[in-house]
């Protein structure tokens, strides 16, 4: 059973929540472009969060970074380590590629705030660093311990801190994520499974023109599986099969030996994750001659809004109601990495700042954002218990 402390505690200095102090903090980590490709980006950037947990009552461990990734960052606190506590989950990576801040270079234009990450998700993943630092400045210590995972691999899917953060969700009694909020600052509980496939078909080499009756086409072939691929989307139960990547062939008169093609997979529940992940695996082909095979698995399992999730989620909109703001949950697509914390932990996604554009070229936050989500992220680690 969920117990929390009661909500009527008072706030520390307002000071601590200044909204220019925290853009100016969230400011020198979008400067840091960090792609999930660049390891040592994105290194450089781990180092600067270290050094701002320094003076702070944690213990820090770094976890060296494996196949071309960067290195995962945790910051335990100095206390109620020896229970569940609250672990919050951050990615440094961006998907933007280097240069890209060129195009897209911090400023601000009102309330608005542009710069390559700052929505996805350095601003959450900086309020969260904030709100800590404001706890902290009061002497007090929350009743639970508090883990803070900052990883660098979310956007290629997590590959090298899936095990971490699966093994620290376990632990943990709350989960919360600071992946940004959604339309207009929605909380999200609850999220898609992804599946990720790869699609390799070997047909036979011909003339196109002068032995064409030789050829077995994987092209051809590569048609059919994206027609069968197409077919499986259900949008009623929530269900989409992407063709996203297709390669095939050499040269226009060589029949094509092989072809190739990259699947992405999203699913409600576990239940259709079963039945879809099957059907994309069972594949074949229905050209004589010609072979098809596919890899992958679902990689991020769906995030189902369990009883702990939506007591958890009652809690976070009782105390943004006293901050002032109505905090609305939503259900979206899109994986994360609280998808492999809350099949087992309470956890509670989009806790980040508002603001549009993720992925793109005129990605923003909105500065009157900053404050009112920052103290939300210090009232959980407060209340939470």
């Amino acid at each position: 059973m969920m117990r929390f402390k009661g909500t009527d505690a008072p706030m520390t200095d307002s000071n601590w929540f200044d909204s220019q102090t925290i853009l100016d903090g969230i400011r020198r980590w979008v400067e840091i472009e960090t792609p999930t490709e660049a390891p040592e980006q994105v290194n450089k950037l781990v180092s600067v969060v270290a050094e701002q947990y320094c003076d702070l009552p944690v213990t820090l461990e770094r976890i060296a970074g494996t196949d071309g990734c960067g290195d995962h960052l945790m910051a335990r606190t100095n206390w109620g380590q020896e229970q569940p506590g609250i672990l919050v989950l951050s990615h440094l990576d961006t998907v933007h590629p280097m240069g890209f801040i060129e195009r897209l270079p911090f400023k601000v234009e009102g309330d608005v705030a542009f710069g390559p990450g700052i929505y996805d998700m350095k601003g959450g993943a900086y309020i969260a660093h904030h709100a800590f630092r404001a706890l902290c400045a009061t002497g007090d210590r929350s009743p639970l311990g508090i883990t803070h995972l900052f990883t660098s691999d979310e956007e290629i899917g997590s590959p090298t801190s899936r095990a971490l953060i699966e093994k620290e969700g376990r632990k943990a009694k709350y989960v919360l994520v600071t992946e940004p909020a959604r339309d207009g600052g929605k909380i999200v509980t609850g999220r898609k499974g992804v599946g990720r496939f790869r699609v390799f078909i070997k047909g036979v080499p011909a003339h196109a023109g002068s032995r064409p009756e030789d050829g077995r086409s994987a092209v051809r072939e590569l048609g059919n599986v994206i027609l069968a691929l197409e077919g499986m989307n259900d949008l009623a139960r929530g269900v989409t099969v992407n063709v996203g990547v297709v390669r095939g062939g050499t040269r226009p008169n060589v029949t094509p030996e092989d072809a190739y093609a990259e699947v992405d997979l999203r699913v409600v529940s576990l239940k259709d994750a079963d039945e879809f992940v099957g059907k994309i695996l069972g594949l074949r082909s229905k050209t004589d001659g010609v072979t098809v095979t596919v890899t992958g698995e679902l990689n991020r399992p769906p995030y189902e809004k369990s009883n702990a999730g939506a007591s958890l989620y009652e809690h976070a909109k009782t105390l943004a109601g006293e901050i002032g703001f109505e905090l609305i949950d939503t259900h979206t697509g899109g994986g994360s990495d609280g998808n492999f914390t809350a099949p087992h932990t309470a956890t509670l996604d989009g806790l980040g700042v508002d603001g549009k554009g993720a992925h793109t070229h005129y990605e923003q936050l909105y500065v009157s954002s900053l404050a009112p989500r920052a103290r939300l992220l210090h009232r959980l680690y407060q209340t939470l218990r």
